[in-house]
């Protein structure tokens, strides 16, 4: 998975690097980000928003599960000289007394968590962020929504050995719930029975948790 993440062509487990590198441009200007900012990266992989919010001067955490993207990301940090404090462990289980001017959680990886869960995420946010925090989510849109199709899919080597360097067989399955989404829920792309959200929706749900929430689109061109 790891060299998915560093190909700086696609979008598979991250953006590709035009689109990072944008998308940090915009952060760092949104955000007024420089010496001092404390950030979080949730869900960070080998760190290519937090080494380039780093060189920025921001203070920055990354959390990811994946042992092999944590020890590309503190080679590169350590490399660099980087102020930039990896973690190797869930974002669901994190325990910090550490608290954020940003916590960002990018790739739709919200999307892809279940009810429980994304409760879970926001209240841990909520006790995280320094008390004028922000919290940067991205989530599908109704647009994509609409483009969606249903569609049910078997290959060997699915996705081209994202899963695995060796052969596997990789079962995709998409399903669309139009009744869900008209009360603001976004398609169920099912590889491990996977659902996600529409921003209304999350805006709704990060309000009822006592965030103010705004939403602004980045588009790739």
């Amino acid at each position: 998975m790891l060299r998915f993440h560093l190909d700086p062509e696609i979008d598979v487990s991250s953006r590709n690097m035009c689109f990072i590198d944008r998308s940090v441009e915009w952060l760092v200007s949104r955000f007024n980000i420089g010496p001092g900012t404390k950030i979080a990266d949730f869900g960070c992989g080998p760190g290519l928003y937090a080494e380039r919010l780093a060189r920025r001067h921001a203070a920055v955490t990354g959390i990811d599960f994946s042992q092999r993207s944590i020890e590309y990301a503190r080679k590169t940090a350590d490399r660099e000289g980087l102020a930039v404090h990896y973690i190797n462990r869930s974002y669901l289980d994190l325990e910090t007394d550490s608290r954020f001017d940003l916590i960002l959680m990018i790739m739709c990886d919200y999307c892809a968590l279940g009810p429980a869960q994304r409760k879970k995420m926001l209240s841990t946010f909520h006790r995280l962020l320094e008390p004028s925090g922000s919290v940067l989510l991205d989530a599908y849109s109704l647009q994509a929504f609409s483009k969606r199709q249903e569609k049910a899919l078997y290959e060997v080597n699915l996705l081209n050995g994202f899963w695995s360097p060796g052969k596997y067989y990789g079962f995709l399955n998409t399903f669309k719930y139009e009744k869900e989404n008209r009360q603001g829920n976004c398609p169920a792309e099912n590889r491990r029975g996977f659902d996600s959200r529409t921003e209304s929706s999350l805006c709704r749900r990060l309000r009822r948790v006592y965030f103010t929430s705004r939403h602004q689109s980045l588009v790739k061109s």
